[in-house]
């Protein structure tokens, strides 16, 4: 058996942020993890309206937090963020775009490779950036 772990499109999971690094483990991957209660397995590309909705939501990703290694977001930025949270931020109308290759296929317990595909992230110009 393989160790490899997999994208929702079926491929090798691919990094979704170094810069900044993101991840449970803040190794740039959004890892399925039994130990990771708040399911970070989306890598989302932050737009500012989720990053606002987000915020109001109790879970501010704006503001940098220096003694915790948390840069603070922007628009643009690639990010873990927790599969309710994406859930929920869909059903309103806020849902950041998805990374595919770089998104945990341990989402599909509660989502369709449709349903992520309808919110697909187009390819960075510059993806050596995130790996």
């Amino acid at each position: 058996m393989s160790d490899t772990e997999h994208n929702v499109v079926g491929g090798e999971l691919q990094p979704c942020s170094k810069r900044p690094e993101t991840g449970f483990l803040r190794d740039g991957h959004c890892r399925q993890l039994q130990r990771d209660p708040g399911r970070h397995e989306i890598c989302a590309v932050m737009t500012q309206e989720f990053l606002e909705y987000s915020r109001e939501q109790g879970n501010d990703l704006i503001t940098p937090r220096p003694e915790l290694g948390f840069p603070g977001l922007q628009s643009g930025d690639r990010w873990c963020i927790c599969l309710p949270r994406w859930i929920e931020a869909r059903e309103v109308g806020h849902a950041p775009p998805v990374v595919l290759e770089a998104t945990s296929e341990g989402v599909l317990d509660e989502l369709s490779v449709e349903e992520l595909r309808e919110h697909a992230a187009e390819p960075p110009e510059d993806s050596a950036d995130h790996r």
